[in-house]
């Protein structure tokens, strides 16, 4: 099997295109919702308006080339416009052909349900490279998560988007509601068409937080992405962005499951909450500023947060001294989440395999 690729903080001046991408929540308003929804449905304050949201892409545009040049590092950024649900603000095509403009790769993520056959083509016309559309299992499953009826309309919506042309992801939080259903998972996708499949770990967040007990121990995690590495899917590729799938070692994407190295949060980019809160990820919530008032390339170069993020020597517990750090550093939202106190973010990732192999430990529910 192929080794995962690695992307370290050292390895990434060297790379032919570094990554960066960030989050951007256009609105906290949403059709839906979701029992495990890392949002409590409150928003913080109002959303950017199209003009403030255009002149943020402006400076993430500028901030972006002032770094290519300063770091004589070739940039490959891409913006993931999100929600709440994307789809319920009125200028989302405008901000696309805005962000488009700027030379941003766009993907979408959404829960589908709104995705009628003329918005599905507007998007490809926008130039949107992906839309990723939120499925947690067959239809039994989905809406006792989602609410009755969501299935057949995200599935629908799906359809849309595959006659449009799109690349279209489905992904899966996953807890020990689904865990079980991934053959099923993978036999619908199929069944459906879309080119990739995705997987992501619950994270006990907002709603999400009344299903901690649901969270995966971690010898159910690594039996999981053991059983997605056993998968070799013909014309699917199942991939994870969870940063404890670097552990393992990967197949190659036509041959089975792939995975992204290391958690991105205040490495390799950030987001931006639908006030312009930015925090180092959406699931974990530590304000670093407001692009409303304070300027991004500020924010990312002196933020002590991130500072810490990106400091092997603050971590503590497993993360903190585990030889793989640099490929992982853990889901620093779930460490939050799990250990508390104001630096929380920096604990282990109590659903860490390897940890639990070295240690002897084993967390029921990945916490408890």
């Amino acid at each position: 099997m192929k080794q995962l690729k690695e992307l370290t903080l050292e390895a990434a001046g060297q790379a032919a295109k570094y990554d960066f991408f960030i989050q951007w929540h256009l609105t906290e308003r949403c059709n839906l919702r979701c029992r495990h929804c890392y949002q409590t449905g409150q928003a913080s304050g109002e959303d950017l308006s199209l003009a403030e949201v255009k002149e943020v892409i402006s400076e993430i545009s500028e901030a972006m080339e002032g770094w290519a040049e300063n770091y004589r590092m070739d940039f490959s950024p891409s913006l993931n416009l999100t929600g709440g649900e994307p789809l319920l603000r009125d200028d989302l095509f405008q901000i696309i052909y805005e962000t488009r403009a700027r030379g941003f790769d766009i993907f979408l993520l959404t829960n589908g349900t709104l995705l009628d056959n003329k918005k599905a083509k507007a998007l490809a016309r926008a130039g949107v490279k992906g839309v990723q559309v939120s499925l947690d299992g067959p239809v039994e499953i989905h809406d006792s998560i989602r609410g009755g009826g969501s299935f057949a309309r995200t599935m629908r919506g799906v359809k849309n988007l595959l006659e449009a042309g799109l690349i279209v992801t489905l992904n899966a939080t996953v807890s020990n509601i689904n865990a079980s259903s991934i053959p099923e998972m993978v036999n619908l996708a199929l069944e459906t068409g879309v080119q990739r499949l995705g997987f992501s770990r619950l994270v006990p967040s907002g709603r999400g937080a009344g299903l901690m007990p649901e969270m995966l121990s971690a010898g159910r995690v690594k039996e999981l992405y053991e059983e997605l590495l056993a998968l070799t899917v013909e014309g699917l590729d199942i991939v994870t962005g969870d940063p404890v799938a670097s552990q393992m070692s990967m197949k190659t994407a036509d041959a089975g499951c792939t995975a992204s190295g290391g958690c991105a949060a205040g490495i390799s980019g950030f987001t931006i909450l639908a006030d312009g809160t930015m925090t180092p990820c959406r699931r974990l919530p530590l304000p670093l500023g407001n692009v409303r008032t304070d300027s991004i390339r500020q924010i990312w170069a002196s933020s002590k947060i991130l500072e810490a993020l990106r400091d092997r020597k603050r971590y503590t517990g497993r993360c903190g001294s585990c030889g793989r750090w640099a490929v992982c550093r853990g889901c620093r939202a779930i460490a939050h989440y799990t250990a508390g106190g104001p630096e929380g973010y920096l604990a282990e990732d109590p659903q860490c395999f390897i940890a639990q192999e070295e240690t002897g430990q084993n967390f029921p529910h990945g916490i408890l």
